[in-house]
């Protein structure tokens, strides 16, 4: 059997496709779709120090390719996730990093003690979230503030730290460089872009629209996330989680040609919920079939290296 493992700079997973934050829940969300133990690692929805309850109006919209959301974080925050989902994960034997969003560098590492304290072995810096009124993209948008955020969370935490960079920036290889030299274990990008969800309606001889501000994702955005993981690629030597309109395996393909060491599966999962287990499977049975025996050997094929 193909070796699928990732280890790189104490990112270690058993393959490379993980899910991306906010698309899979908080545990067993999917379990009637696929078995959740195939894949590489589940990322929560992000977990905040208090419960959120989220924007208060309308949150999605979909697009011609792809959607956009207003959910604002809502979360049963860290308190209840330490108590009620974290053992279920633990039960099932899932492979998880739990996503953290703070509205100031306190909480922050707040968050980070507890998921030391109960042995949390992966986490992800939510610095990037376009959504909320407060918090996360405020750390995520000046490479001095996100220097300071990561070296503060890695003072009080051991575990893989991951740092979710945002594409809404002019320089993300300032904030992945920052990350590096904070600390951080690997950088995953891109969280979504900036965007507006419009629709209208013409009835009885009055226009009505309805519309959605807030975090463009799925499809149309695979081009920038590519460009950004290339980038990045050029200036840091910790490991890239590639993600940004993931469908197929020929798009983790790409995410792998240009220099990603995983990837993960955002919204493709509303719409194939059983995608992330499928595409284990189909890169174990390439990989088989065409006589790869480890994933960097693949990777290296694909980088013409």
């Amino acid at each position: 059997m193909p070796d699928l493992r990732v280890n790189k700079n104490g990112l270690k997973l058993k393959n490379p496709i993980m899910t991306a934050s906010g698309t899979y829940g908080y545990n067993l969300e999917y379990e009637d779709y696929t078995d959740l133990t195939l894949i590489g690692s589940i990322v929560t929805k992000a977990i905040s120090l208090k419960p959120r309850l989220g924007n208060d109006w309308q949150r999605i919209i979909e697009t011609e390719c792809g959607m956009v959301n207003s959910i604002g974080l809502e979360n049963v925050g860290i308190e209840v996730f330490l108590k009620e989902k974290l053992p279920v994960l633990l039960e099932k034997g899932i492979d998880f990093c739990v996503n953290l969003a703070g509205s100031t560098f306190e909480e922050y590492v707040e968050l980070a003690q507890l998921c030391e304290i109960n042995k949390i072995g992966m986490i992800e810096l939510n610095v990037s979230c376009p959504n909320v009124n407060h918090g996360c993209l405020e750390f995520g948008v000046d490479d001095q503030v996100l220097y300071r955020l990561v070296s503060m969370v890695r003072e009080v935490y051991s575990g893989c730290l991951i740092v979710k960079l945002t594409p809404n920036v002019t320089s993300i290889e300032k904030l992945g460089l920052a990350s590096q030299k904070a600390g951080a274990n690997a950088v995953s990008a891109i969280n979504t872009l900036k965007g507006l969800g419009l629709k209208l309606f013409f009835e009885n001889g009055k226009f009505r629209k309805e519309q959605v501000k807030g975090g463009y994702s799925g499809k149309g955005i695979k081009p920038v996330a590519l460009s950004a993981v290339v980038r990045l690629k050029e200036v840091l030597d910790i490991p890239i989680i590639g993600m940004g309109g993931i469908c197929c395996l020929e798009d983790v393909f790409e995410f792998f040609a240009v220099g990603a060491e995983a990837v993960q599966i955002g919204t493709a999962n509303f719409t194939h919920p059983d995608i992330a287990g499928k595409l284990v499977l189909e890169l174990e049975d390439f990989m088989k079939k065409n006589n790869f025996n480890t994933l960097d050997d693949l990777k290296g094929a694909l980088r013409n290296e």
